[in-house]
């Protein structure tokens, strides 16, 4: 039996780039569509106001991640753009809620110093903090084993 390919962290770091640029990009038209660009010159933004909006920021990166890494095509944009799907240790498609697991767990791993970032270069199937806390891995979208779409667990 072949092994699966767990993407590198490499590739992982250049989907999240390119996610965090997506939602940037998005929130940043909305925020000007709406007239709310006094909230990146902090010192025209209103205490509240900025709170609200990153409040707004944190529930819709949250909903891009969960939505897509939880969807038939198990990826975010930057995922897709470079061939890499989320999926449970047994290689199918993960539930929103452990797609929001593993959005909560990399805020948890920005709060330890990156720490569960680096853990990627050093477990056996390339596992962050957050995918241990959710037991899921990062593959590449071309292996025999993966079962892209199959029901969320």
């Amino acid at each position: 039996m072949k092994k699966p390919p767990y993407a590198s962290a490499f590739s992982r770091f250049l989907a999240y780039a390119i996610d965090i640029a997506v939602i940037i990009t998005i929130f940043m038209g909305l925020g000007f569509f709406l007239g709310m660009h006094a909230v990146f010159n902090p010192l025209t933004a209103l205490p509240l106001f900025g709170l609200w909006w990153y409040g707004g920021m944190l529930i819709a990166s949250w909903l891009y991640f969960a939505l897509m890494e939880s969807s038939a095509m198990q990826a975010t944009i930057g995922k897709r753009c470079l061939k890499l799907c989320v999926a449970d240790l047994d290689f199918t498609r993960i539930s929103f809620w452990r797609a929001s697991g593993r959005y909560f767990g990399k805020l948890l791993s920005r709060l330890m110093f990156f720490f569960g970032f680096v853990m990627i270069l050093f477990t056996k199937k390339r596992q962050g903090l957050h995918d241990k806390l959710t037991r899921t891995v990062v593959l590449s979208t071309k292996h025999p084993h993966h079962k892209r779409g199959a029901k969320a667990s």
